[in-house]
């Protein structure tokens, strides 16, 4: 098993900060938000870990790598505490840019060759959880019971509406399609998909299938679409998503779902990144107390 953090994003929502700080790496008090997506990775056992960066993201690829000189320094001084907080994950990364924003299905094309025939788990790093089984471990639970890629839901959250919601098979396992924000009273289940799947290697002939027709329909030259998709440089290009692939493993009868069953914390946004930090620090023994003494005193 395998993972795949799309990490490609600019983070405009963010900025100014984002200028020159990766999203991914805005901090929860002391820990980066990526930090976080590894540690769910790790607990599932997947140790073989392709990150999609784009430009400007190099201190990814360096928070990741050993900081050499600082080791050297808590080594002199004996602080064991500050080498294991500075200590890479027991991982292998690789890194690939996506040179243009083309969206998911382009981006996911990029992992091919890292994916090779494994199944994989796809993060994006805005969906966290706090508390409950990780959800990577979740996904490759039911992928190893169905076989089937497998989608992470969130059963009737709060605004149902502003997700995509999943129509159910008559067996209340398999996923037959998805509804994107549906109008309320017309979702047909409960179940939100979020942020977490796992692909079986059978989405790549269907991305490159969708990728073909969709340079086809944006007028590529058949040169432009036998190039392999890092190096598409047609202008004007519509997003690609992997919308397409996602519906025919569905018609196939080829995807399941797993409830998550802790609480989904949305760092995608400065409001929701501010109710993140606040849950993390209130679950943490050093800053809990802090906490409840600033709500106190602004409320």
């Amino acid at each position: 098993m395998k993972g795949v953090i799309v990490a490609a994003g600019y983070g405009t929502r963010f900025l100014p900060a984002t200028k020159t700080v990766p999203k991914e790496l805005l901090p929860l008090i002391d820990r980066p938000a990526i930090d976080f997506v590894i540690e769910e990775f790790l607990a599932a056992g997947i140790q073989e870990i392709l990150i999609i960066s784009s430009r400007r993201k190099h201190a990814l690829e360096d928070y990741f790598d050993r900081e050499v000189e600082l080791e050297s320094v808590f080594r002199a001084e004996g602080a064991q505490a500050k080498l294991e907080a500075i200590r890479p994950p027991e991982a292998e990364f690789q890194f690939v840019r996506q040179r243009k924003m083309m969206g998911t299905g382009h981006a996911l094309l990029l992992a091919e060759s890292f994916v090779g025939d494994s199944p994989f788990v796809v993060a994006y790093p805005d969906d966290l959880q706090h508390g409950g089984t990780p959800p990577a471990k979740l996904l490759v639970d039911a992928y190893k019971d169905s076989g089937c890629s497998v989608l992470a839901t969130m059963y009737d959250p709060p605004n149902l509406e502003r997700y995509g919601v999943l129509s159910l098979a008559a067996d209340g396992v398999h996923v037959e399609g998805i509804v994107e924000k549906p109008a309320p009273g017309s979702e047909p289940s409960r179940e939100a998909s979020l942020g977490r799947y796992l692909y079986t290697p059978e989405l790549f002939p269907l991305l490159r299938e969708g990728w073909d027709a969709h340079l086809a329909e944006a007028g590529a030259s058949a040169e432009e679409r036998a190039l392999p998709p890092a190096a598409c440089a047609v202008e004007g290009l519509p997003e690609y998503f992997h919308t397409y692939a996602l519906n025919k493993l569905m018609q196939a009868g080829k995807v399941v779902f797993a409830r998550i069953d802790g609480e989904r914390l949305d760092t995608g946004s400065p409001a929701g990144y501010l109710r993140a930090i606040l849950r993390y620090a209130a679950g943490r023994p050093d800053l809990a107390e802090v906490l409840r003494e600033e709500l106190e005193r602004l409320g």
